[in-house]
């Protein structure tokens, strides 16, 4: 069914659920992406660590490993859907620390910038919406009623 000017067509209004997992999708799977390689391979976990290094921050491995691995269970805590909004707070907090610290300090132009935000922005919006209905959350809460 055609929406009309101002509403949307009548399969997209009932299905905003399909729109946040899809953002779930993308989020947790760039951040999955972006971090593997640091979890498979500690010479890359050390390279992650020259850069925060570089960068002044403070105990550069345990920095490396602590974003790491946050970004890691991040991921796959909102691809599955559960305790999205802790991971995305906590993901919220990591990213204004890597625009602060990295990106705005070393005058990144918003090029080199929208990875970050990108990811910034996907997990505040996941922070205020939670996982809707297509994800583990719901499924156990449904469940869990059930019973």
């Amino acid at each position: 069914m055609q929406g009309t000017r101002n509403t949307p067509p009548k399969f997209l209004a009932l299905n905003p659920a399909l729109g946040i997992f899809l953002l779930r999708l993308f989020i947790g799977g760039r951040l999955f992406y972006g971090v593997i390689d640091n979890v498979v391979s500690w010479e890359r976990m050390i390279e992650f660590s020259k850069f925060l290094e570089a960068n002044h921050f403070p105990w550069p491995t345990l920095s490396a490993v602590g974003s790491v691995y946050v970004q890691l269970i991040g991921s796959i805590l909102i691809i599955i859907g559960f305790k999205i909004r802790i991971a995305s707070l906590v993901l919220v907090i990591n990213f204004l620390i890597a625009l602060i610290a990295v990106h705005i300090r070393s005058n990144d132009s918003i090029e080199g910038m929208t990875p970050a935000l990108a990811m910034l922005f996907g997990c505040l919006t996941l922070l205020f919406t939670g996982p809707e209905k297509i994800s583990l959350a719901h499924l156990l809460n449904v469940r869990s009623q059930d019973e």
